[in-house]
């Protein structure tokens, strides 16, 4: 007998409590853990430095990396952590809200689109599509720029969406262009939300019905004047400080921020080279599971849509699409930029997933997908690999994967009791959403100390007088922020050069005491690995404090021929690093 399939069971009259449950599991879904770990590798302590800066020097326009500016991007993402430091007086928290807030927020325009496009049912559907689709909570958890990002994107399509579809409404019309606008001021891309107005135009040529149209009205021009009064609001002030002081560093800071990181870096990216299909086959297909498994269903459905002329999937799909092929045409690629249209493309599937859950051959293949990764988790901790890899960072991970591999069979065994494995596929969207909550639970603090350089940081106060001046030779972010004690280094982003290092080593020469946290030289030109501290592996190298005895006799007379040492920039945590 073949097994009765209910993986919705709606209750009219219910939506409220209905979203107000799921309010509360997507906070725990993508709160998990907040609090509970420094900020790790590669973005996130930058950031969260950043902001920390902003939060205590007040300097909130010309963003800097201890003491140095930082031009690759825009601030709005690092104003964030800044203000949220300030408010909770808590890094371990201010540097993971902007995301978590960001990818609340993007749920509730989901769902409150597809609401007013279809219906609750239909828009509560696509936010808990959404929700369990890896790449979104991934990025919601993290600190990096593209959850916000994502947000005033999907922000700016809904707006310019209210009007399109479901106007007049001007109002809402203004906000798209405003929301894109404070997207580029955060991260480049942000007008990618007025991409929805080609499609559109399209089908209004075509005469597709449910069109509000534009003409030629001169309220058309709301969206880009708002875009653009939103990127002044930084630019302009920007300009006029750089402007005023005419420091060639604030210049050049100017001509990077606006150009080189911007055009430059999409038609000539210098770093992430991948293929035109990158995105089709290494990126969706593991990354948006389990949204990338219904595709073989979606695609045609979404075609038959499409040929009734219904603009509610053209103009989102439309949208997904161009900003697909926006990011395939650069030969600069990472899989988090087409993050913006995973919102979009959860809004155009929600109505068809009722019908989808539907059917058995979905359900069991959600099911051999939960197996699957439910064995995998499993067997990791008995591979060589993993043992190399606990060996090396000196840190025992197995309980975590035994934890998530458990969850997964525990989600298989309640798809099979009674149904043949016909909740599948709604199993394994359970079990991608309690993933993140064990994780957050037991990961964050388990793998702390081997992500974060917290431990690092302690080892080297232990090793290295409390007294004496640290300066840093190829340091990074997360060695600054987590510090602990003052200290200072020799530029931003040098990458340990020889001319960086003798300018440490000249430094350390000039005055008694000093002591120096570098990578473990491959030729030991100048440094005796014997008589310095070795202080671990972390971020892929080995590193030793070293003190004035650990210097050979030659590269003294070397250096002091040198001249005297260039300036070392110097930078102190506040008094209110010892706060959680």
């Amino acid at each position: 007998m073949r097994p009765r399939l209910t993986p919705f069971r709606w209750r009219p009259g219910r939506e409220r409590r209905d979203l107000w449950w799921f309010a509360l599991i997507a906070l725990v879904v993508l709160g998990a853990g907040l609090g509970l770990r420094e900020p790790w590798p590669a973005d996130e302590p930058r950031f969260a430095l950043v902001g920390y800066d902003m939060a205590r020097s007040g300097e909130w326009f010309l963003p800097q990396v201890a003491g140095v500016l930082y031009p690759d991007k825009p601030p709005v993402f690092m104003w964030l952590i800044g203000l949220f430091y300030l408010a909770t007086g808590s890094l371990r928290i201010a540097f993971l809200l902007p995301s978590l807030l960001a990818g609340l927020g993007t749920l509730w325009l989901v769902y409150d689109l597809g609401r007013r496009l279809w219906n609750p049912r239909i828009g509560l559907a696509g936010a808990a599509l959404l929700l369990v689709t890896v790449q979104f909570a991934l990025q919601a958890r993290i600190a990096q720029i593209d959850a916000l990002v994502t947000f005033l994107v999907t922000l700016g399509a809904y707006g310019l969406m209210r009007h399109l579809l479901l106007g007049p409404s001007w109002g809402w019309y203004a906000l798209g262009g405003l929301a894109a606008g404070v997207g580029i001021i955060t991260k480049g891309v942000g007008f990618l939300a007025l991409l929805v107005l080609l499609p559109w135009a399209f089908a209004a040529s075509q005469g597709w019905p449910r069109l509000q149209p534009l003409g030629r009205d001169p309220r058309f021009a709301l969206a880009p004047l708002a875009m653009l009064l939103a990127v002044a609001a930084w630019v302009v002030p920007m300009l006029l400080v750089v402007g005023a002081s005419g420091d060639p560093a604030h210049l050049a800071y100017r001509d990077d921020i606006l150009f080189r990181q911007t055009g430059e870096r999409y038609a000539a990216a210098w770093h992430h080279h991948n293929p035109p299909w990158f995105y089709l086959v290494e990126v969706i297909p593991p990354f948006w599971l389990p949204l990338a498994l219904l595709l073989p269903w979606l695609v045609p459905a979404w075609w038959r849509r499409l040929r009734r002329h219904d603009a509610r999937y053209l103009l989102p799909l439309g949208t997904a699409l161009l900003i697909l092929l926006f990011f395939s045409a650069s030969p600069g690629k990472r899989g988090v930029y087409i993050l913006p249209m995973l919102p979009l493309v959860a809004l155009s599937s929600a109505p068809l997933l009722p019908a989808l859950l539907r059917r058995l051959a979905v359900q069991r293949l959600g099911a051999l997908a939960l197996m699957l990764s439910s064995v995998a988790l499993l067997v990791f901790p008995l591979l060589p690999k993993y043992h190399a890899l606990a060996a090396r960072y000196e840190i025992d991970a197995a309980i975590l994967f035994y934890a998530l591999g458990g969850t997964g069979l525990a989600w298989l065994l309640w798809s099979a009791i009674g149904t043949r494995l016909a909740q599948g596929m709604v199993a394994f969207a359970g079990f991608l959403a309690t993933l993140w909550v064990v994780y957050g639970v037991v990961g964050h603090p388990l793998l702390d100390p081997a992500r974060s350089a917290s431990a690092l940081m302690g080892t080297v106060r232990a090793a290295v007088p409390a007294g004496a001046e640290l300066g840093l030779v190829d340091w990074e972010e997360q060695f600054v922020l987590q510090a602990g004690r003052p200290i200072l280094h020799f530029g931003f982003r040098r990458h340990g050069k020889p001319d960086e290092v003798d300018d440490a080593l000249r430094w350390q020469a000039a005055a008694p005491g000093r002591w120096l946290m570098v990578p473990a030289p491959k030729d030991g030109a100048c440094i005796i690995a014997a008589r310095a501290a070795d202080l671990g592996f972390r971020s892929r190298r080995r590193w030793l404090a070293v003190g004035p005895e650990a210097i050979t006799a030659e590269c003294r007379v070397r250096l002091a021929a040198a001249g005297p040492p260039a300036a070392a920039i110097p930078w102190s945590p506040g008094p209110d690093r010892s706060r959680p």
